[in-house]
């Protein structure tokens, strides 16, 4: 049993508490990403048209707030900014519960997003503590983690989404909001601690690292595969080939048992930023690959179409096992100890950045121009893994 449970858990102590916070911090973002937009539209009655407008506003505020949010979490305890910000996006999601305009909407989706992006932000220096002597494989648990708590989450909003009342929407706002105050009160069993303070009074010093900000930009690229999955091959599939509409699903359950049995050997050996440029550029290639199997499939038997999904499918999810672990050794190893939180806050607008970019341009691509536009993506990716070697060199020497 003790050694079933040091292969499937991080290790006793504080890494266990930050995962059980982690799996009730994502079953609730689960619940949101699945019904949120349906709560808006149905419930508060919300037009598609501002809903869409209200969270592309969120996502912008959201996306400025990760940097201002980490230096905050590098000059106090993070611990305490991770605290507080957990405890504002469950003030923010009760709000949403009762809001009732749209710019009551408007003000608390910015607010929620603005909090869960610096909580992001915080989280990282507390990650990176009590990591110990592997922090890559307690990374790697850590997004096992948030993968399964976003699929129970997924699961539990269905329930709401099945029976369709305002009632039942309701209780998965109220209850991600609850989720949030859970976190926070998992979060304050860890022991406190305390980052180094900023060298010299430079506080912006992330803004200034052209070759993080280099790596960032490329992250941000990478980071569209993220929505590959969940918004180009769907419309794909329906518009382009006779495929069964099931390997929808399909294809998300495939990528998502890939990355939670493989994540954590996948990142067992990426522990410098060297080899983590270089498990980028694999991820890069990976999804060239992948984008050029899905444009096969336009045209042929709905058989032979299922079997090209699913081996583009685990191709890209092995891709996104070789993004995130090189992302996190990147993100993390090229981070000042002193400055942590701003740079992982940094990192991060990659990937926000990557979700307001993603749906246009996946869809104008890969959708309106067709298979031509698969390759287009695919080139896209490799040319970014591709250059993100060279710029963990420049990285490394600017350090």
């Amino acid at each position: 049993m003790r050694s079933l449970g040091s292969r499937f858990l991080p290790d006793p102590g504080p890494q266990r508490t930050i995962a059980a916070a982690t799996l009730v911090n994502t079953i609730g973002n689960g619940v949101y990403l699945t019904a949120g937009v349906l709560y808006f539209t149905r419930v508060l009655r919300l037009p598609a048209s501002e809903v869409g407008l209200g969270l592309s506003v969120a996502g912008a505020v959201a996306l400025l707030a990760g940097v201002p949010g980490g230096h905050l979490a590098d000059r106090l305890w993070p611990r305490g900014m991770y605290v507080w910000t957990l405890l504002v996006s469950a003030i923010a999601m009760a709000g949403l519960s009762v809001a009732g305009s749209f710019w009551s909407f408007l003000a608390l989706a910015s607010l929620g997003g603005a909090a869960q992006n610096s909580s992001l932000a915080a989280r990282g220096p507390i990650i990176r503590h009590f990591g110990g002597a592997r922090p890559q494989r307690f990374r790697a648990y850590v997004r096992v983690i948030s993968n399964v708590g976003v699929s129970v989450g997924a699961v539990l909003a269905g329930w709401a989404i099945q029976v369709d009342t305002p009632a039942a929407y309701r209780m998965l706002i109220i209850g991600d909001a609850v989720s949030f105050l859970l976190c926070a009160v998992i979060v304050l069993r860890t022991p406190p601690m305390r980052t180094e303070p900023v060298a010299g009074g430079r506080h912006w010093i992330s803004l200034r690292d052209r070759p993080y900000m280099a790596l960032t930009a490329l992250e941000g690229v990478l980071a569209i595969q993220f929505r590959v999955l969940s918004i180009a091959v769907p419309l794909w599939l329906v518009a382009y080939t006779s495929a069964p509409r099931w390997l929808i699903s399909g294809a998300v359950v495939l990528n998502t048992l890939i990355v939670v049995s493989c994540q954590v050997p996948a990142s067992a050996g990426v522990n410098t930023a060297r080899i983590g440029g270089q498990a980028l550029r694999r991820s890069g290639f990976a999804f060239l690959v992948s984008c050029v199997v899905i444009s096969l499939t336009a045209g042929v038997s709905s058989w032979l179409a299922v079997t090209l999904v699913l081996v583009a499918v685990a191709v890209h999810s092995m891709g996104e096992l070789w993004h995130a672990a090189g992302g996190f050794e990147v993100s993390f190893g090229l981070a000042p100890p002193h400055a942590q939180g701003q740079y992982l806050g940094m990192f991060g607008m990659g990937m926000g950045l990557a979700e307001l970019i993603a749906p246009a341009l996946l869809t104008a691509l890969c959708i309106g121009w067709g298979r031509p536009g698969w390759y287009v993506m695919g080139a896209v990716f490799a040319a970014s893994g591709l250059a993100a070697p060279s710029a963990v060199r420049w990285a490394v020497r600017s350090r």
